[in-house]
């Protein structure tokens, strides 16, 4: 089984240390998001475990464990787009992202790192020029520190359209009138050749920057459309992992619990929505950021769960059951704690 580590939120900048005590107890539980009252457990020894993909904007705090992850095969997705601090309140800043990847990188080597740029999200402060100056800016410092980037395009759903209709532009000397936010989905025929000029700019720029560029999850074609040389990707790619592993046999069975025009093969996500506090304001993971904020103060890092714990109606028994060790591999068993105990000598 792939593990997501995840879709729904950013655990390596958030919930580090509960991922890490999950490792060592070897598995993890959540509740059924359409029925609180059944609790499911994923187990997480290296026998159970296929691979990790983890997806964030700061594995900083996973930097100095990442030797607990040498039995397992992993990868990270890590977006870094230098967007303006009133759509990003607070991911880190785009210098010191960029110096964590470098880092990341030279740790696991460049081929485990995917660089996102995503979503891009069209704006009357993010134009087509500042996305391809942005682009560019990342691109060559990231140049031979990852083998490929994603890109992707904002979707509009209600909560993402209400979160960016509360946009405030900040006023600053350089620019004292109060100006409002507009954004745009690019994807509209009015904006045909807007598109074209950008992603024939950015797959330029990624060549020019030793970058293979796919989409993410989106239905347009652009290699069919535009005749350029940007593929459909799978940001859960049985084939990098393959190349990782350096064997075969994962599965390219598709992942039938995402959309249609997402290309991941099957896993499953450990995460929760509505408990990343980036702040992003396009993100579709995160209704409000309140809501998020207060949903992580229920967050216990010694808890089975990622938020709260066992539903009231559960029995003690229920708990034991859900709770027991189901390892079958007990040299596996063996060898899993002491990478812990290495790390609290």
């Amino acid at each position: 089984m792939i593990i997501s580590v995840s879709r729904k939120t950013d655990i390596p900048a958030f919930y580090a240390d509960w991922f890490f005590n999950r490792l060592k107890a070897g598995f993890v539980l959540y509740k059924n998001p359409f029925n609180a009252n059944l609790v499911h457990r994923v187990e997480l020894t290296p026998e159970h475990v296929d691979a990790f993909v983890f997806w964030t904007r700061n594995p900083k705090p996973f930097m100095e464990r990442l030797d607990l992850l040498e039995p397992y095969i992993y990868y990270f997705q890590y977006t870094i787009t230098g967007y303006p601090r009133y759509l990003e309140k607070s991911t880190p800043n785009p210098n010191i992202a960029i110096e964590t990847f470098k880092e990341l990188s030279q740790k696991i080597g460049k081929e485990r790192v995917i660089w996102r740029y995503d979503p891009i999200l069209l704006s009357n402060t993010l134009t087509i020029d500042e996305h391809k100056r942005l682009f560019t800016k990342i691109a060559g410092l990231l140049k031979g520190y990852t083998q490929r980037v994603v890109i992707s395009f904002a979707d509009f759903y209600a909560k993402t359209e209400r979160n960016l209709n509360k946009v405030q532009i900040p006023i600053r000397a350089e620019n004292p009138e109060p100006q409002n936010f507009e954004f745009f989905n690019i994807l509209d025929k009015e904006f045909e050749e807007d598109l074209k000029d950008l992603v024939s700019f950015m797959m330029k720029t990624a060549q020019e920057n030793e970058m293979e560029i796919e989409t993410c999850a989106e239905e347009v074609d652009l290699k069919k459309r535009y005749g350029i040389n940007i593929e459909h990707g799978k940001c859960i790619d049985n084939e990098l992992l393959e190349k990782i592993a350096h064997s075969k046999g994962f599965s390219s069975k598709k992942d039938k619990g995402q959309r249609q025009e997402c290309g991941c093969v099957e896993s499953r996500d450990i995460g929760i929505y509505d408990t990343c506090v980036h702040g992003c304001q396009y993100c579709y993971a995160t209704t409000k950021h309140d809501k998020a904020t207060e949903n992580k103060k229920l967050h216990n890092p010694d808890s089975p769960f990622l938020l709260g714990d066992f539903p009231e109606s559960y029995t003690q028994e229920q708990r034991k059951e859900k709770l027991k060790n189901n390892s079958t591999n007990s040299s596996n068993k063996q060898e899993q704690p002491s990478l812990f105990d290495l790390l609290n000598d």
